[in-house]
């Protein structure tokens, strides 16, 4: 029997994670401050998360808006609250930062990979702002860990994304093109049947899990919603 299509939504806290877990959410994405787009959640929000719910979660790391790691020292910082968080039991992460020639920022990747030790890792969307996705895929292929990639396939969003998700989920199994493919960033229920026709099988939400907006929790139906429709 295949496995099902992956569903991962954002939780912010306990609170949301059980509601998504209610709803038929696989896996979760952990971040607090959405303001800034999704930051490093605390120790104690982890393990309280960790405590509440069964499915996977990933621990996002990232220490401020945008794409960029910071200094030699803003990296070192992040690589302990990675290893602070691996101690405390966290096994799966999101990460990824850009260079300012829009290039992946290697030192910084590697740095968090040794630290996340043998963890499996999300590169985020920072691939949506990429010079060239092509390139930063064969230049990240070998990094240990490596499983997904979450990207709209445009800065923009799925709407303008489409063309580049379907052509890259046609090249699965290829260098560069061995890991998962998980779709968010204004990602909307109409755009499901066209990506799971072209192989896509993995899906991200966040606001679309709330549908009062972020000042409220994670809506369990309508993560169920989302559920039913992947399944469909």
């Amino acid at each position: 029997m295949s496995e099902r299509a992956v569903l991962e939504v954002i939780a912010l806290d306990a609170e949301d994670a059980i509601a998504a877990e209610a709803g038929g959410a696989d896996r979760l994405e952990l971040v607090t401050d959405m303001a800034a787009d999704g930051l490093t959640p605390s120790l104690e929000t982890f393990a309280a998360i960790r405590a509440a719910v069964g499915i996977a979660l990933r621990v996002m790391l990232r220490a401020e808006d945008g794409f960029a790691a910071g200094s030699p020292a803003d990296v070192d910082r992040l690589a302990r609250r990675a290893r602070a968080l691996r101690d405390a039991g966290a096994d799966e992460f999101v990460l990824g930062f850009l260079d300012d020639t829009g290039a992946p920022d290697l030192a910084a990747v590697e740095c968090l990979v040794g630290a996340v030790d043998g963890a499996r890792w999300t590169f985020h969307r920072a691939i949506d702002r990429a010079a060239d996705r092509d390139a930063l895929r064969k230049q990240l292929a070998d990094l240990p860990g490596l499983d997904t990639y979450l990207t709209a396939g445009a800065a923009t969003g799925v709407d303008d994304g489409l063309p580049v998700l379907t052509a890259e989920a046609a090249r699965s199994g290829e260098p560069g093109y061995e890991q998962q493919i998980l779709v968010g960033g204004g990602l909307a229920l109409h755009h499901v049947p066209q990506l799971k026709a072209h192989g896509v099988d993995a899906f991200h939400i966040g606001s679309a899990a709330r549908p009062d907006g972020w000042g409220a929790p994670v809506s369990p139906a309508a993560v169920r919603e989302w559920r039913t429709a992947i399944d469909g």
